[in-house]
């Protein structure tokens, strides 16, 4: 695999590399999705979705930290592999192992003593409340396998193993579609038996991933004697991953503020509404991730290796590829809504509001597709601190604000919030491009 990321022809190598990663990605997209479609088809959906879109907004948060430790340590263990140093880099496997465990265990038990407080403060009425907490009292029993099976997959990804990485998200994807109808139908458990879909579905994944970091096929094994924490090890890892944690995590906050703001403006139904949002939104952003992703162990390795030329053409094929699927896929949903909006609603009231919402809240996502690329290709060469810099930019100064400034200044509350979305996205890709020129020509002279 090393020989392929040196030497083989870069679109090739990119397109044999993302497109696992794209599709696993959609398999993300679909295990995210499915309990929402399901759930909308129940009595009370509407009231459902609203409380799984809550419980939403914690979740995102705890994938804040797999990606701390997951985003973090992957690109390093990369690097150290193009440096032809194995043993640091299963150092670094071995350090984000444990962290990873140990922010299970201290997540599981929040979430079991101050869960329904938790869900009040991100938006939950009396309405919705019953219905969170059906669906957070079991997932957050699954936390640990949620936590190993996402955050030790950017390890297997980043040594090239896409499809295997691939095939993690799959297995769980595809077992979630089958489950979710038994235990919400079936067994009559609802929005329960959804999250128990969902724990069963990360179980397994789990244990695909562990089975293939203590195997024989993995460059890089998870091995006892790594488990003990190395504090440069983990400060390296807290320094390059904070920037995929802050966006993940304000990400959830960002979330909770949509939620608080919708329900004083719309009630609970432009809270379900938001929920519908938050997943077409993710049928555009996570392919986008996924091409930026099929592009990281190849930037890595050539930095590492010093090949820079192979870097910028590397990122440059990304930027094209991934901006191109962005502005077709916000197209096609700009001029069709109701056929996505249809996946997850039956209510014709609550149709009607998130076809309008839909409409203005995927525009700026247009051009998203290149600010994905630049925030992926900061992380890959070890520069994690710009990435951090423009999502505070995009999530802190300008979307979180305008979230509570633009109804201030605009009648209709509803669209006022949702117009903040847009704003910012357009905002922040058009800022960063002129500074990631700028980075490519201070930190990659030679091929600038």
């Amino acid at each position: 695999m090393n020989d392929r990321l040196a030497n083989e022809k870069i679109s090739s190598l990119l397109l044999s590399l993302a497109i696992p990663s794209i599709l696993a990605q959609l398999a993300t997209l679909i295990y995210n999705m499915v309990d929402r479609i399901y759930i909308g088809r129940l009595p009370q959906g509407s009231l459902s979705i609203a409380g799984i879109g809550l419980c939403t907004s914690i979740i995102t948060i705890i994938m804040a930290f797999t990606n701390l430790f997951g985003r973090g340590g992957a690109p390093l263990a990369s690097i150290r592999l193009g440096e032809d140093n194995k043993k640091q880099a299963e150092k670094i496997l071995g350090n984000c192992f444990f962290l990873l465990l140990l922010s299970s265990l201290i997540i599981m038990i929040i979430l079991n003593f101050f869960g329904s407080e938790i869900l009040i403060l991100f938006g939950a009425s009396q309405n919705t409340l019953p219905y969170a907490m059906d669906y957070l009292r079991i997932y957050s029993l699954g936390t640990i396998f949620v936590q190993l099976s996402v955050g030790l997959n950017y390890f297997i990804n980043t040594q090239g193993y896409t499809k295997y990485g691939m095939m993690t998200l799959l297995i769980g994807g595809v077992l979630n579609i089958i489950l979710d109808p038994i235990f919400i139908f079936v067994l009559d458990m609802k929005v329960a038996g959804a999250a128990l879909a969902t724990v069963i579905s990360q179980f397994v994944s789990c244990f695909w991933v562990l089975k293939f970091l203590f195997g024989k096929k993995t460059i890089i094994k998870i091995r006892k004697e790594n488990l003990k924490l190395d504090f440069q090890i983990v400060k390296r890892v807290f320094v390059l991953g904070f920037s995929p944690f802050f966006m993940t995590s304000t990400e959830g906050i960002l979330q909770m503020s949509f939620n608080r703001q919708l329900l004083f403006f719309g009630g609970d139904l432009a809270v379900s509404s938001m929920t519908i949002l938050l997943s077409l939104s993710q049928m555009l952003s996570l392919p986008m991730e996924g091409i930026a992703q099929g592009a990281q162990p190849i930037t890595s390795f050539n930095f590492g290796a010093k090949n820079y030329q192979r870097v910028k053409d590397t990122i440059h094929l990304a930027i094209k590829v991934s901006l191109t699927f962005s502005v077709i896929a916000v197209t096609i949903m700009e001029l069709f809504p109701g056929v996505f909006v249809r996946l997850f609603a039956t209510d014709p009231q609550l149709i009607e509001m998130t076809n309008w919402m839909l409409r203005i809240y995927v525009f700026g996502f247009i051009i998203m597709g290149a600010n994905s690329t630049f925030q992926q290709s900061y992380t890959s060469l070890g520069f994690g601190t710009r990435s951090f810099i423009f999502a505070f930019y995009r999530k802190i100064i300008l979307l979180i604000p305008l979230i509570y400034i633009l109804p201030l200044f605009i009648e209709n509350g509803v669209f006022a919030v949702i117009l903040a979305e847009p704003v910012s996205d357009i905002l922040t890709t058009l800022t960063n491009a002129i500074f990631f020129r700028k980075f490519m020509k201070e930190k990659l002279p030679s091929i600038s």
